[in-house]
């Protein structure tokens, strides 16, 4: 991992997002203090379907029916 200065990161931003881009992570330093890390950007693999756990999860009736006073001074 290369640390790079904020003004040669200013003057090089091309060449540092081809490192980044071939898989090499660049930290970014104000003077020494290191202050942000630049890391290749991965998209999520799967896009979530909607309703993909029909018929897996349910929800029963019990769900809908009225807490106890036990159960309702528990959340307060």
């Amino acid at each position: 991992m290369k640390t790079v200065a904020i003004h040669t990161a200013k003057t090089t931003l091309s060449q540092l997002l081809a490192r980044v881009e071939a898989g090499e992570e660049i930290v970014l330093a104000r003077g020494k203090q290191p202050i942000a890390k630049l890391v290749p950007f991965h998209p999520p693999s799967v896009k979530r379907k909607f309703g993909a756990l029909h018929g897996i999860v349910g929800v029963g009736p019990e769900f809908f029916e009225p807490l106890s006073e036990q159960e309702l001074a528990a959340w307060e």
